[in-house]
């Protein structure tokens, strides 16, 4: 599918002289490039109610100033929670040339998410030209600082005008985009993680294995507990299955076992699926490990470390990329994950190897490089 895309240039774009004050110290997800992309959905009248998007049509495809959205305070999205999100990351190669990485399994990933939220889905050809359209547009704040990335965001919410339970038939899909520096901040080091108990983000049945503005809301009064305890992060669990270990509040958990594989949690509809995490994976089985997607009981957890079968504990994610996890705090109770040789990490390996590939200073042996700009 393809669209005419129109472009309203911004008419007060930021200054050279501001574009490098912020790219000097970005921050994570404080400042705004001069653009973004909408494109609008409408369902056709004829649409089947079995399948109510499947006679919808995208449409009007621009690129235009960054700034406030005029939505209907009857928007659905207010009420109903009908939005989606993903993530992903633009890097500034030596020879100046702009490129992401694996956005084909963001579209798809997209693409699921809006099938589980009852959104239309986005033809991928349209994802990644909406991706290329805002990165020509503002390649200027693509940073190329060691560490610095451009952050895209693509969201779609529904806009229609309406109270009542059923899907939208009008949906915005928009991308925009934010200078980045270090996820955490300054150097790598290990993060401290608090164990929920009572709180979870998503259950059986629901919504998380999709990217959906609800779970990270779901998750954050868990993270204040994390901050009230001082720590860096908060751990979600499934009682139902044993306390099995879920995933963080926005990354996922891998485990380097003594006998030579790399564990991380099965995905069983409560957990999400990352890019990040499906990339470890490849990585790992490159390295000749055996990778095991499987339960992990923080009992396994507990005793592994304590009993040496587990070497190492790392989370991963698109903004973080690979950081380890050092103490894990449940209650009144804590334990340390295992001090590293970082000549010797596995997860630091695999990360120098991301960060490399997604730099363009490695060998991209599975095509997962896409050129933006």
């Amino acid at each position: 599918m393809s669209l005419e895309f129109a472009r309203h240039p911004h008419p007060s774009p930021a200054s050279a002289e501001r574009r490098r004050e912020i790219l000097a110290d970005p921050g994570f997800g404080n400042h705004f490039t001069d653009h973004m992309v909408s494109i609008d959905w409408t369902r056709d009248t004829g649409d089947s109610p079995a399948a109510p998007h499947s006679g919808g049509r995208w449409h009007d495809a621009r690129i235009e100033p960054y700034g406030p959205l005029n939505l209907s305070p009857a928007a659905a999205v207010f009420h109903y929670a009908q939005e989606i999100f993903e993530g992903l990351k633009a890097y500034r190669h030596d020879d100046g040339s702009v490129w992401t990485f694996r956005p084909q399994a963001n579209a798809a990933r997209l693409n699921r998410s809006a099938r589980r939220l009852a959104l239309p889905e986005l033809p991928e050809e349209l994802f990644l030209e909406s991706l290329t359209r805002l990165v020509s547009a503002d390649e200027a704040w693509v940073p190329d600082g060691d560490g610095q990335s451009l952050y895209l965001r693509p969201f779609m919410i529904a806009t229609e005008e309406f109270l009542g339970v059923r899907p939208a038939r009008e949906v915005g899909y928009k991308v925009i985009a934010s200078p980045a520096g270090n996820y955490f901040g300054g150097k790598l080091k290990p993060v401290s993680i608090w164990v929920s108990r009572e709180l979870a983000r998503a259950g059986h049945g629901g919504t998380g294995a999709a990217k959906f503005g609800g779970n990270y809301a779901a998750s954050l009064a868990a993270q204040l507990e994390a901050s009230a305890h001082g720590c860096d992060q908060v751990l979600f669990l499934d009682p139902t299955r044993e306390n099995a270990v879920e995933e963080l509040g926005g990354m996922n958990v891998f485990f380097v076992l003594a006998d030579g594989s790399l564990v991380t949690p099965a995905l069983t509809g409560t957990i999400l699926e990352g890019v990040t995490r499906s990339s470890v994976i490849q990585l790992g089985r490159d390295r000749g490990l055996e990778v095991v997607e499987r339960t992990v009981t923080l009992d396994e957890w507990r005793e592994g470390v304590a009993n040496g079968q587990i070497t190492e504990v790392f989370a991963c994610g698109t903004a973080a990329v690979i950081t380890p996890i050092g103490t894990l705090v449940d209650g009144e109770d804590s334990f340390a994950s295992p001090d590293t040789d970082p000549a010797t990490s596995v997860a630091l390996d695999i990360r120098r190897e991301l960060l490399a590939l997604q730099t363009g200073h490695g060998d991209d042996r599975h095509g997962w490089l896409y050129r933006l700009a």
